[in-house]
């Protein structure tokens, strides 16, 4: 209830405003630009107004001209002294941040300080497997592969295949 008579009330200022702005204007243009009585003027008294309101374009330039340099000087002041402010609190506008490509020591090496040294050599951790090892574990009948699948291929080497699978299960 409070909150929509406060809303209607500032509805009726901001109207208020707008028609007081309004008036403001027109008394402002009756005041610097009067209407003007032509019916009445010959040619050479027009010619006259003319260039009479010429001129009084020229010095209404003239000052808009002044007017708009005068602004983009403060402008630019205000844009120093917040650079000024910023500075003087310490705080900056953030540049925006760009990718930086660094290595994996280089970072460890930041966050841990110099003092340490770290390597990230990865092999250096690995197991180290002898090839020895390796042939050793493989089973002699794998080593000639012509006469294994001769011998699975067909309907006994199926059978052979089912029959030691059913063993395994078991």
């Amino acid at each position: 209830m409070l909150k929509s008579l406060m809303v209607a009330k500032a509805k009726e200022e901001l109207d208020q405003e707008v028609l007081d702005k309004e008036e403001d204007k027109q008394k402002y243009l009756m005041e610097k630009a009067p209407p003007l009585q032509t019916q009445s003027m010959s040619f050479s008294e027009l010619q006259g107004l003319c260039q009479e309101l010429h001129a009084k374009i020229d010095l209404v330039d003239e000052e808009r001209y002044d007017i708009e340099a005068k602004v983009l000087l403060n402008k630019r002041e205000i844009k120093d002294l917040n650079i000024k402010v910023l500075d003087l609190r310490g705080k900056f506008k953030r540049p925006p941040l760009r990718r930086v490509r660094v290595s994996a020591d280089a970072i460890l090496r930041s966050l841990l300080g110099s003092k340490h040294k770290v390597s990230m050599d990865l092999r250096a951790n690995l197991k180290s497997v002898k090839k020895e090892d390796t042939e050793k574990k493989r089973p002699v009948e794998d080593s000639d592969w012509r006469k294994n699948v001769e011998a699975m291929s067909g309907m006994e080497g199926r059978k052979k295949m089912f029959d030691a699978a059913k063993v395994s299960t078991q």
